[in-house]
């Protein structure tokens, strides 16, 4: 199934962009689904029609849905909700409020985790479009499955060795600590919660099936927006593979009084060009209407693509890649714009740990290179360059004093 996530700072005309092209994949026969995941949904109106928490038929090939996320938790948290709302009303927390504090932070973006293996696993969709919230709760969405493998691997190990051995049995012989205690049904469902992630960050990294496409306007903060969304884009390891750049004035045409705008994003056009080459761009004018139903799609569609086909791969290197010379291995990561000062690097058994700012990719390295201390970072153009001496290499080094030293 081939996977297109569309993101952008809010306003850029994103949601239209992802219509357009699912609209574009649809009429070319594949089976499409456009999803929303952004809790401001606004897909329904791009398509001009009532969408919900289910997948709704369109037209031949073509199913759009809002993700919905109390229909979500009421069909995969309930038991969960249940017992931390008994726990808080014990507490003294009575109806809506201890509902509302049982919705966990972040858990819209679990369930459209869920939803994407879900829709992969089923074999019904040829092509999965995501039309995702404003850049930084996209970037919270697509490093979700990496943030949580210390939630999984913590809920795992405390049921394994503190609850089923010594809470359950103690809890036989105190009613305080029995309603304190969750059920194993309860940790059951937080568990085949945690499975269903499994392999959801692989299908969005896949580079041959799955890609990240920016949509952005010609002005300066949406730009150095875009850049940041980029750059940690690199660090999670999604593949970019496009940059449209939307609502542009006719450099051909009088604007009237938007004649001065027009030279404004000439100018910041040059800057686009020369900051995200060499990913494609695609430039979309201005409409002289609102992009509303199937026809106005269908136009915004043939501006982006013309006759090129949306599910195939605009660009084709990878985000990060190892490379062996010699008996030094180098992790390198694509980050266009980061600035070597933002930047810390550090391992911790067999993983690799790249701060960025206030973005963390944790990065499970190679047996071969699992303990080892990594050498001094640095850029090699756009790329950050972590190099690691092999276990072997520093062997044979030390083979080689040793024989000096004799």
């Amino acid at each position: 199934m081939r996977v297109i996530t569309f993101t952008g700072k809010g306003g850029v005309g994103k949601t239209s962009v992802a219509a357009a092209t699912a609209l574009r994949l649809s009429e070319l026969g594949y089976r499409t689904l456009v999803m929303s995941t952004d809790p401001a949904h606004s897909l329904s109106d791009s398509f001009d029609v009532q969408l919900d928490g289910e997948p709704r038929c369109l037209k031949d090939n073509l199913h759009a849905i809002e993700v919905n996320a109390y229909v979500d938790l009421r069909e995969n948290w309930d038991i969960v909700q249940r017992y931390f709302g008994n726990l808080l009303a014990a507490q003294g927390a009575v109806g809506i409020m201890a509902d509302e504090m049982t919705v966990l932070p972040g858990m819209e973006e679990l369930f459209a985790l869920m939803r994407v293996r879900r829709y992969k696993e089923s074999g019904k969709y040829d092509a999965l479009v995501l039309d995702t919230a404003p850049t930084g709760e996209t970037l919270r969405l697509l490093s979700l499955p990496e943030m949580l493998t210390w939630g999984i691997k913590m809920a795992r190990t405390v049921e394994k060795f503190i609850l089923k051995p010594v809470a359950r049995p103690l809890s036989k012989f105190s009613d305080k600590l029995s309603a304190m205690v969750p059920p194993e049904e309860m940790m059951a469902t937080v568990d085949d919660m945690f499975a269903e992630l499994d392999g959801v960050k692989e299908i969005l990294t896949n580079s041959e099936t799955s890609s990240v496409r920016l949509v952005m306007n010609a002005e300066k903060m949406v730009i150095k927006e875009t850049m940041r969304a980029l750059t940690y884009l690199n660090l999670y390891g999604f593949k970019v593979d496009m940059v449209t750049v939307n609502k542009l004035l006719a450099d051909d045409e009088d604007s009237g009084y938007l004649e001065k705008w027009k030279g404004v994003q000439q100018k910041y056009l040059r800057e686009i060009s020369s900051a995200f080459e060499p990913l494609p761009i695609k430039k979309v004018p201005l409409f002289d209407d609102e992009i509303v139903g199937f026809a106005a799609l269908s136009k915004l569609a043939e501006v982006i693509y013309a006759d090129a086909n949306p599910a195939e791969m605009m660009y084709q290197e990878l985000p990060v890649k190892f490379n062996r010379h010699d008996d030094v291995c180098e992790v390198m990561m694509r980050l266009p714009f980061a600035k070597p000062e933002e930047i810390d690097v550090w391992v911790s058994g067999d993983e690799l740990f790249v701060q960025l700012g206030n973005q963390r990719r944790v990065m499970t390295l190679p047996m071969s290179l699992a303990g080892i201390e990594p050498g001094n970072a640095s850029f090699k153009g756009k790329w950050l360059t972590i190099p690691f001496v092999t276990a072997a290499s520093a062997a044979k080094a030390a083979e080689s004093y040793q024989a000096r030293a004799v």
